[in-house]
């Protein structure tokens, strides 16, 4: 099994020119960005990706940003989904990462929808993997463990920074088994959580070497899954983002690193980590 690193676009104001600059010289193997909404913009991109051979994961939310909306019902939700899944087809993506649902509903709501939404995936032909965040369905581990009991055919994009900071703590705790969910990671999102937060100020830190520790024994325990299920390539995204998670100095509002260096950081550590990885599993 092979490790591809991909770029978020989250938080860059730059031209995707530059980024693919910046990317492919830093190692990179593609990108993962939000889906355009309006049709020139997604005929623009999917021509700079066919142009430019760029490998793109794209990200998807229902109803209708990040933050969904709250009055939004399970059936709009899922008309939402309808409509962007065959967006996202125009752009050929490996799979589409989805931000779904919403926290507010009931476990029966929750079932319902998931259920709906694997069977619109498949009518799009979309390869699709729901990622844990707040705010949204997968915002809790026990949540999603219920829902996996359920609906074990759910695949997921595991950012478990989000867990982290919604617990409170690490989940390394003998009592936290995730294992359920581990062997149905089908992309992972890197980026270092804390029990006051979802993202340290600087992975490299020390008073975070905990935090971190914890982190890729997580990642670890997917690339171990991930090869028992026969993968031949993982992938992974550093993201580290801005929009309040990138710390900054009071009254200043200076941040205290650049989010760009803190990705970079974290794609060539990750690529060290999953190289001993590699050598370990193979001995």
């Amino acid at each position: 099994m092979k490790l591809e690193i991909f770029r978020t676009l989250w938080g860059y104001t730059a031209t995707k020119a530059q980024a693919l600059e910046e990317l492919l010289e830093a190692g990179f193997d593609g990108m993962e960005a939000r889906l355009p909404m309006t049709a020139s913009e997604r005929a623009e991109f999917a021509a700079f990706l066919r142009a430019n051979h760029v490998s793109y994961i794209s990200t998807v939310f229902s109803a209708y940003d990040v933050l969904p909306e709250q009055s939004a019902t399970v059936d709009e939700h899922l008309l939402d989904l309808d409509k962007k899944l065959a967006w996202a087809a125009e752009l050929s993506p490996r799979f589409v990462n989805l931000l779904a649902g919403n926290d507010r509903w009931p476990l029966a709501q929750q079932v319902d929808f998931f259920g709906r939404a694997m069977d619109v995936a498949r009518k799009h032909g979309q390869v699709c993997a729901f990622e844990t965040h707040r705010a949204r369905s997968l915002f809790n581990p026990w949540v999603t463990l219920e829902l996996i009991r359920q609906l074990p055919d759910l695949r997921f994009t595991s950012d478990i920074s989000h867990w982290v900071v919604t617990c409170e703590r690490l989940l390394n705790d003998p009592q936290d088994d995730l294992s359920a969910f581990v062997e149905r990671v089908h992309h992972i999102q890197a980026r270092v959580g804390y029990d006051q937060g979802p993202q340290v100020p600087h992975p490299a830190a020390p008073e975070y070497t905990q935090a971190l520790a914890f982190h890729q024994q997580h990642w670890e325990a997917i690339w171990r899954s991930q090869e028992n299920r026969g993968y031949q390539v993982s992938t992974l995204t550093p993201e580290f983002g801005a929009d309040g998670y990138l710390h900054h100095l009071p009254f200043t509002n200076v941040p205290v690193a650049d989010l760009w260096s803190l990705n970079v950081w974290m794609a060539n550590t990750e690529r060290e980590h999953f190289r001993r990885f590699s050598g370990a599993s193979t001995r």
